[in-house]
């Protein structure tokens, strides 16, 4: 029996007041004492933590630090340290061990190394999820990891980890989420809870055993005659075997070339023509694709074929000989090396939901990087709403209204439910197709690490790049920054564009007198209390005037100058769905976790709380 959305938030809303109400045993000063220590271990070149003042002597005081989140607000009790991505560099944090309360930690993507602590099972006793990955750990994977029973997640890819991988790691039965890709790994998989993937496990040359191949048992025949035996005919037997095994490598090499699949993929059989490929076979893995292959799909990436272009690069329909059509995305130059883009490559692959375009594939071939999508019939959101179309715009509001709500949950998914997360830093109304059904996904999430450091979004929107113009928030061009509020305020725009029908960067319907933009002309209307001239004309007096109001008000917060007032992507998407409740747009089981939490694994941290208080 399905259960009412409104009664499930009531539900947790309750579980949590009851958790929040129920005092843990931990001492709130030891919360401060943790990060301060958390702080000074670490280097910060970037200046990520400058908002990390321990001056301030307030109650909840560190939960409005960057990348912190707090049980409640208003109590210095951490729930989660999340510091993904902020340029970080040091040694593993062992003053953590003062945040008793902590449920998860991410130190992804920075520039950590030594090892990871032998004891972190006591650093970390009630860790739910812990992520170390795109790092430079080195050494052994801690047995004392075994310790941390509540673990859920535990992602320790992209490293330089050695050794094998422990056995005890069979003990944490609630694992549901493991990655040691790219690491230099050795030894038999021990049998873990949950059966990952070789996917979980590629790239250590060194690992053996399902899902990899089998171990190769060494021979028990050490007697001293076997040994003496063996001797005389082993070199020439290994080097007749070394003779065959050649013979058939280059034989089934050969073969490869002929069948122009060197990689031994089913794309390069598919755009050939072969029967029995079909598209869902990529959607299970990403595959390598041929260059050659592309080009054949995109008559050697013709203008004819373009069909957007913005700052990662250009966007092209590809046809396949048997009638499939696909979207091929060339992306512009890139400063990552091969290993970096496969491994991003390896972690987009599978980023997958239902509001992201899914990526199929991918193609390397020198300096040329291309990913491979599928395609959306309907294009993208801006040609929808700014192309000329005869007989005006084919948006009605609901419509809009669902595109509006559709692609708030991607965001609000990428934001706060998506391992790793992720900033999209691009966000408008080109990068949102849609599908047959106008059902909306997102593109280009993931790509702003693979462009060239230099190709930043403020030098975009100085240089005036499509795409970026009207979209990028005020603070960018002081910090410099990408973050989560950044996002926000730029679907702000998206979403003005989907209620006004005006374009971000100028407004056909203002006076001449006004010289500004989009945002600058709600602002102006704004404070003139004039707010509802903004909407689109050709909307009004249809029944849903109401929404219209209450949907161009959650756009207008989302634009607001300072960062700290606009709403989370969460707080969107729910404010959204709320004015779209009437409609049925979205299921009771899609409805998201709250976003100060941010976690897919927010019930699991709710109940290990419970035990928690159990215990003490």
């Amino acid at each position: 029996m399905a259960v009412n959305g409104r009664v499930l938030a009531a539900l947790i809303g309750a579980f949590v007041s009851v958790l929040l109400s129920s005092s843990l045993s931990y001492s709130l000063e030891s919360d401060v004492k943790c990060l301060k220590a958390l702080h000074e271990s670490v280097q910060d070149p970037s200046h990520a933590l400058s908002t990390w003042n321990f001056a301030n002597k307030t109650e909840g005081f560190i939960c409005r630090f960057a990348g912190i989140d707090c049980w409640h607000p208003d109590e210095n009790k951490v729930l989660n340290i999340r510091l993904s991505d902020m340029g970080l560099k040091g040694e593993f944090p062992s003053g953590i061990n003062q945040c008793a309360a902590l449920t998860g930690l991410d130190l992804s993507r920075n520039n950590f190394n030594g090892t990871i602590p032998a004891d972190i099972g006591n650093i970390l006793k009630f860790v739910t999820k812990l992520d170390l990955s795109f790092n430079n750990f080195q050494g052994e994977i801690p047995k004392g990891l075994s310790n941390c029973s509540y673990l859920n997640s535990l992602i320790l890819d992209n490293n330089q980890l050695t050794g094998q991988i422990p056995a005890e790691l069979a003990l944490l039965g609630r694992l549901t989420g493991f990655s040691v890709a790219n690491n230099r790994l050795t030894g038999q998989i021990p049998s873990l809870t949950n059966n990952f993937s070789a996917d979980n496990y590629a790239n250590n040359p060194g690992l053996c055993g399902w899902p990899l191949p089998t171990c190769q048992v060494p021979s028990k025949k050490n007697h001293p005659g076997v040994i003496v035996g063996s001797a005389v005919g082993g070199l020439a037997f290994a080097a007749f075997g070394v003779g065959i095994a050649m013979f058939f490598h280059f034989r089934r090499a050969s073969r490869k070339r002929k069948e122009g699949d060197p990689e031994g993929n089913k794309w390069a059989k598919s755009i050939k023509g072969a029967k029995g490929i079909k598209l869902s076979t990529f959607e299970k893995s990403v595959s390598k694709m041929r260059l050659s292959d592309l080009m054949k799909a995109t008559n050697n990436f013709s203008k004819d074929y373009i069909i957007g272009s913005g700052r990662t690069g250009t966007m092209y329909k590809a046809a396949l000989e048997d009638g499939t059509e696909l979207l091929v995305k060339r992306l512009q130059d890139t400063q990552h090396s091969e290993k970096e883009f496969v491994a991003e490559m390896a972690t987009l692959g599978n980023v997958k939901h239902r509001n992201l375009v899914p990526l199929l594939g991918f193609c390397i071939a020198k300096k040329e990087r291309l990913l491979v999508y599928k395609l959306m019939p309907n294009g993208t959101l801006h040609d929808q709403l700014h192309s000329e179309n005869e007989g005006g715009k084919i948006l009605d509001w609901p419509l809009r209204l669902k595109i509006g709500i559709g692609a708030a949950k991607g965001f609000a998914w990428l934001h706060h439910n998506c391992n790793p997360r992720i900033i999209h830093r691009n966000i408008s109304s080109k990068c949102i197709l849609l599908d047959a059904d106008f059902e909306p996904k997102i593109s280009d999430f993931g790509l702003a690490r693979l462009m060239n450091p230099l190709d930043t979004h403020l030098s975009t929107f100085v240089n005036g790049e499509f795409g970026d113009l009207g979209y990028v928030a005020p603070e960018y061009s002081r910090t410099l920054v990408a973050t989560p509020k950044g996002d926000v305020y730029s679907f702000g725009v998206v979403l003005l564009e989907l209620v006004t029908g005006e374009r971000p960067t100028w407004v056909a319907n203002a006076p001449e007198t006004f010289k500004g933009n989009l945002v600058e002309w709600i602002t102006h209307l704004s404070s003139s209390s004039k707010l509802q001239e903004a909407i689109d004309k050709p909307l009004i007096g249809k029944g849903y005037d109401g929404e219209l109001f209450q949907f161009l008000k959650v756009a207008s917060n989302c634009v607001l100058p300072a960062p700290k007032e606009r709403p989370t992507m969460f707080e969107v998407y729910q404010l959204l769905r709320a004015i779209g409740e009437r409609y049925d747009f979205t299921a009771d089981d899609e409805v998201l976790m709250p976003s100060d939490t941010g976690d897919a694994d927010y019930i699991e941290e709710l109940i290990v709380a419970s035990e928690m208080r159990e215990n003490h």
